[in-house]
């Protein structure tokens, strides 16, 4: 079981002058969750190198059992700080693909040439393509075999709009992630905000908030596991 993780590499929230990056907790979580499943796991970013951690995300509030694990964890550490670079990374080398969101994905990976090619084709091989909180996003260019958007008519979900009300950033991204899944054809569902909340429609996996890390984690394995 051969899973590729994918991040960002964007640090710029917006104009704002603050910084963003990914978020630990939908690193973490599902890092430990491969790992204890067996699984063999490669780290990408669009750069390579130490990906953007979102500040915010290693804040005392946000710490998780997962992200304390993490920081203890030099192993971990090291795996994060040389990350490969997107771009060499084949479709054919790995069994699954899961995206960790916060908000970088939306500046850099939705556009990346390389991350369309990588879900395209994996969708197409029938690889499983999971994505969390804001990674849903990415899939904004992503289209299916028959060239229709690849979340057209499937259920998905992915950061709600007013989860982001909630954290002041629906004027400051490049779009909400619930109304481009929505335009794009996707059945978006959600539950209430900050609860975890997991949706899979054949090969796609998606997950709405940072609290569904684990659970969107613990389905790839699952779909992996029934796929051997």
């Amino acid at each position: 079981m051969k899973i590729l993780m994918v991040l960002t590499s964007h640090d710029e929230l917006g104009n704002t002058g603050l910084k963003t990056g990914f978020w630990l907790e939908e690193f973490a979580a599902p890092y430990y969750a491969f790992l204890e499943a067996g699984a063999d796991v490669t780290v990408a970013s669009v750069k390579g190198g130490q990906p953007p951690l979102d500040p915010k995300s290693d804040e005392p509030a946000f710490q998780t059992d997962e992200t304390r694990r993490f920081h203890a964890d030099a192993a971990a550490r090291t795996v994060l700080a040389n990350t490969v670079r997107l771009s060499d990374v084949s479709k054919d080398d790995v069994d699954a693909v899961f995206y960790p969101g916060g908000h970088g994905p939306l500046w850099d990976l939705v556009a990346d040439s390389h991350s369309i090619a990588l879900i395209e084709g994996m969708y197409a091989d029938g690889k499983p393509v999971a994505f969390v909180c804001h990674a849903p996003g990415v899939l904004r260019d992503v289209k299916a075999p028959d060239g229709n958007p690849l979340v057209a008519g499937k259920n998905v979900t992915g950061f709600a709009n007013s989860e982001e009300d909630a954290v002041q950033l629906t004027d400051i991204v490049p779009f909400l992630v619930e109304d481009m899944l929505k335009e794009k054809g996707g059945r978006y569902e959600k539950t209430a905000d900050w609860q975890s909340y997991t949706v899979q429609d054949g090969l796609l996996i998606t997950g709405q908030n940072p609290g569904s890390s684990t659970a969107t984690a613990h389905a790839l394995v699952e779909m992996l596991k029934s796929m051997a």
